[in-house]
């Protein structure tokens, strides 16, 4: 499985960790939900490969 490197502001951070903590999930899991959520708004057509990118979102997010 792949990592990624994200940078993003201090208190953003926080706040992504504090929902996480709250969920008593990862800050990983949480993370990918919230791209596969976005997948889904956007409208992507062909949901088979939205499904096969969230897989593989989800593989390169551990």
């Amino acid at each position: 499985m792949a990592k990624i490197l994200v940078t993003m502001p201090d208190e953003f951070l926080h706040k992504i960790d504090g929902i996480a903590s709250f969920e008593q999930r990862t800050r990983s899991e949480l993370i990918r939900e919230a791209l596969r959520t976005y997948m889904k708004r956007t409208g992507i057509k062909d949901t088979q490969k939205a499904s096969d990118n969230a897989a593989k979102l989800e593989q390169l997010l551990g």
